[in-house]
Protein backbone atom coordinates (compact mmCIF):
# COMPACT_ATOMS: atom_id res chain seq x y z
CA UNK A 1 0.00 0.00 0.00
CA UNK A 2 1.35 3.43 -0.92
CA UNK A 3 1.94 5.57 2.18
CA UNK A 4 0.08 8.84 2.55
CA UNK A 5 1.11 12.05 4.32
CA UNK A 6 -1.23 14.13 6.45
CA UNK A 7 -0.94 17.87 5.86
CA UNK A 8 -1.60 20.13 8.85
CA UNK A 9 -2.37 23.83 8.56
CA UNK A 10 0.18 25.97 10.42
CA UNK A 11 -2.34 28.78 10.72
CA UNK A 12 -4.76 26.38 12.41
CA UNK A 13 -2.73 23.32 13.48
CA UNK A 14 -5.72 21.28 14.66
CA UNK A 15 -7.49 21.55 11.28
CA UNK A 16 -6.72 18.54 9.13
CA UNK A 17 -6.27 19.05 5.42
CA UNK A 18 -6.57 16.31 2.79
CA UNK A 19 -3.84 13.66 2.80
CA UNK A 20 -1.63 13.04 -0.21
CA UNK A 21 0.82 10.33 -1.30
CA UNK A 22 4.11 11.21 0.40
CA UNK A 23 6.03 11.26 -2.88
CA UNK A 24 3.54 13.74 -4.33
CA UNK A 25 3.82 15.96 -1.27
CA UNK A 26 7.61 15.93 -1.54
CA UNK A 27 7.46 17.00 -5.19
CA UNK A 28 5.04 19.77 -4.33
CA UNK A 29 7.36 21.10 -1.63
CA UNK A 30 10.31 20.90 -4.00
CA UNK A 31 8.45 22.84 -6.65
CA UNK A 32 7.28 25.48 -4.18
CA UNK A 33 10.50 26.03 -2.27
CA UNK A 34 13.33 24.96 -4.54
CA UNK A 35 15.92 22.18 -4.33
CA UNK A 36 17.00 23.00 -0.76
CA UNK A 37 13.53 22.54 0.79
CA UNK A 38 13.92 18.82 1.47
CA UNK A 39 17.65 18.88 2.25
CA UNK A 40 17.38 21.06 5.34
CA UNK A 41 16.83 19.52 8.77
CA UNK A 42 13.19 19.32 9.76
CA UNK A 43 11.97 20.91 12.98
CA UNK A 44 11.47 17.84 15.17
CA UNK A 45 10.29 16.93 18.68
CA UNK A 46 11.51 14.00 20.78
CA UNK A 47 10.83 12.91 24.36
CA UNK A 48 12.31 10.61 26.96
CA UNK A 49 8.87 10.48 28.64
CA UNK A 50 6.68 9.93 25.58
CA UNK A 51 6.97 7.73 22.50
CA UNK A 52 5.05 8.89 19.44
CA UNK A 53 1.95 6.72 19.15
CA UNK A 54 2.67 5.15 22.55
CA UNK A 55 0.81 5.12 25.85
CA UNK A 56 1.30 7.82 28.48
CA UNK A 57 3.10 6.47 31.57
CA UNK A 58 1.70 6.85 35.09
CA UNK A 59 4.30 9.53 35.87
CA UNK A 60 2.58 11.90 33.41
CA UNK A 61 -1.04 11.01 34.32
CA UNK A 62 -3.14 13.49 36.32
CA UNK A 63 -3.39 12.98 40.09
CA UNK A 64 -6.92 13.68 41.25
CA UNK A 65 -10.03 11.68 42.11
CA UNK A 66 -9.78 8.30 40.35
CA UNK A 67 -6.70 9.27 38.31
CA UNK A 68 -3.64 8.34 40.37
CA UNK A 69 -0.57 9.50 38.47
CA UNK A 70 2.51 11.59 39.15
CA UNK A 71 1.26 14.59 37.15
CA UNK A 72 4.83 15.32 36.01
CA UNK A 73 5.15 17.27 32.79
CA UNK A 74 7.07 15.27 30.14
CA UNK A 75 10.70 15.62 29.18
CA UNK A 76 10.84 17.24 25.73
CA UNK A 77 13.66 18.04 23.29
CA UNK A 78 13.56 19.72 19.89
CA UNK A 79 15.99 20.65 17.14
CA UNK A 80 16.26 22.43 13.79
CA UNK A 81 13.89 25.27 14.61
CA UNK A 82 13.15 27.65 11.70
CA UNK A 83 15.42 30.65 11.11
CA UNK A 84 14.24 33.75 12.93
CA UNK A 85 12.93 31.88 15.97
CA UNK A 86 12.79 34.27 18.95
CA UNK A 87 11.13 31.96 21.50
CA UNK A 88 9.27 28.67 21.93
CA UNK A 89 5.90 27.60 23.27
CA UNK A 90 4.64 24.14 24.22
CA UNK A 91 1.08 22.82 24.39
CA UNK A 92 -0.65 19.53 25.17
CA UNK A 93 -4.21 19.12 23.89
CA UNK A 94 -6.74 16.27 24.05
CA UNK A 95 -8.46 16.26 20.68
CA UNK A 96 -10.89 13.50 21.70
CA UNK A 97 -12.44 15.23 24.71
CA UNK A 98 -16.08 16.22 24.15
CA UNK A 99 -16.85 19.63 22.74
CA UNK A 100 -13.88 21.81 21.83
CA UNK A 101 -11.30 19.42 23.30
CA UNK A 102 -9.33 19.75 26.53
CA UNK A 103 -6.23 21.84 27.22
CA UNK A 104 -3.76 20.03 29.50
CA UNK A 105 -0.80 22.37 29.20
CA UNK A 106 0.24 25.57 27.52
CA UNK A 107 3.50 27.40 28.19
CA UNK A 108 5.00 30.37 26.34
CA UNK A 109 8.08 32.55 26.68
CA UNK A 110 10.64 29.74 26.52
CA UNK A 111 13.87 31.44 25.36
CA UNK A 112 15.18 30.69 21.89
CA UNK A 113 18.42 29.40 23.45
CA UNK A 114 16.53 26.52 25.12
CA UNK A 115 16.13 23.25 23.21
CA UNK A 116 14.80 20.94 25.90
CA UNK A 117 12.70 20.77 29.05
CA UNK A 118 13.39 18.28 31.85
CA UNK A 119 10.62 16.08 33.21
CA UNK A 120 8.49 17.95 35.75
CA UNK A 121 9.58 21.35 34.41
CA UNK A 122 6.12 22.67 35.23
CA UNK A 123 5.97 21.92 38.97
CA UNK A 124 9.69 22.08 39.73
CA UNK A 125 10.04 25.80 39.03
CA UNK A 126 12.29 25.22 36.00
CA UNK A 127 9.97 27.12 33.64
CA UNK A 128 9.51 30.08 35.93
CA UNK A 129 13.31 30.38 36.26
CA UNK A 130 13.47 30.66 32.47
CA UNK A 131 10.96 33.50 32.56
CA UNK A 132 8.32 31.37 30.84
CA UNK A 133 4.61 31.63 31.73
CA UNK A 134 2.04 28.84 31.94
CA UNK A 135 -1.66 29.00 31.18
CA UNK A 136 -4.54 27.84 33.34
CA UNK A 137 -5.45 24.41 31.98
CA UNK A 138 -8.96 22.99 31.70
CA UNK A 139 -8.66 21.40 35.15
CA UNK A 140 -8.64 25.05 36.32
CA UNK A 141 -5.07 24.87 37.62
CA UNK A 142 -1.96 26.68 36.37
CA UNK A 143 0.64 24.61 34.52
CA UNK A 144 0.61 20.96 33.53
CA UNK A 145 -2.40 18.71 34.12
CA UNK A 146 -1.89 15.16 32.85
CA UNK A 147 -4.32 12.88 31.03
CA UNK A 148 -7.41 11.74 32.95
CA UNK A 149 -10.09 10.81 30.40
CA UNK A 150 -13.36 9.12 31.36
CA UNK A 151 -13.34 5.31 31.17
CA UNK A 152 -13.66 4.01 27.63
CA UNK A 153 -11.80 4.44 24.40
CA UNK A 154 -8.26 5.88 24.77
CA UNK A 155 -7.85 9.56 23.95
CA UNK A 156 -5.17 11.08 21.74
CA UNK A 157 -3.00 13.84 23.18
CA UNK A 158 -1.23 16.24 20.83
CA UNK A 159 2.06 17.56 22.23
CA UNK A 160 3.39 20.48 20.20
CA UNK A 161 6.43 22.75 20.40
CA UNK A 162 6.04 26.01 18.47
CA UNK A 163 8.83 28.20 17.12
CA UNK A 164 7.71 31.81 17.47
CA UNK A 165 8.71 35.05 15.77
CA UNK A 166 8.56 37.05 19.00
CA UNK A 167 9.89 36.72 22.53
CA UNK A 168 6.96 38.65 24.01
CA UNK A 169 3.38 37.50 23.45
CA UNK A 170 2.19 39.73 26.32
CA UNK A 171 0.73 36.71 28.10
CA UNK A 172 0.53 36.46 31.88
CA UNK A 173 0.74 33.41 34.14
CA UNK A 174 -2.65 31.80 34.69
CA UNK A 175 -4.45 33.22 31.67
CA UNK A 176 -6.74 30.66 29.95
CA UNK A 177 -5.03 28.15 27.68
CA UNK A 178 -7.35 29.16 24.84
CA UNK A 179 -5.92 32.70 25.03
CA UNK A 180 -2.39 31.26 24.92
CA UNK A 181 -3.38 29.21 21.86
CA UNK A 182 -4.64 32.30 20.06
CA UNK A 183 -1.54 34.37 20.77
CA UNK A 184 0.81 31.50 19.88
CA UNK A 185 -1.01 31.16 16.56
CA UNK A 186 -0.34 34.80 15.66
CA UNK A 187 3.46 34.33 15.92
CA UNK A 188 4.08 30.75 14.77
CA UNK A 189 6.96 30.22 12.34
CA UNK A 190 6.73 26.44 12.51
CA UNK A 191 5.90 23.59 14.83
CA UNK A 192 6.86 20.02 15.65
CA UNK A 193 4.60 17.55 17.38
CA UNK A 194 3.86 14.04 18.50
CA UNK A 195 0.65 12.26 19.46
CA UNK A 196 0.42 9.93 22.47
CA UNK A 197 -2.48 7.90 23.87
CA UNK A 198 -4.07 7.23 27.21
CA UNK A 199 -7.25 5.47 28.31
CA UNK A 200 -8.81 3.97 31.43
Amino acid sequence: MRSRCLVVSIASPFRRLPSFPCAMLGLALLAAHGPHALAEGAFALTSASFRAGGTVADAQVFNQDDCKGGNRSPQLSWHDAPPGTRSFAVTMFDQDAPGRGWWHWSVAGIPATVSSLPENASSSGFLSKLGAVEARNDFDTDGYGGPCPPPGKPHRYIVTVYALSTADLRLAQGRPALMFDHEIGTATLGFARMVVNYGR
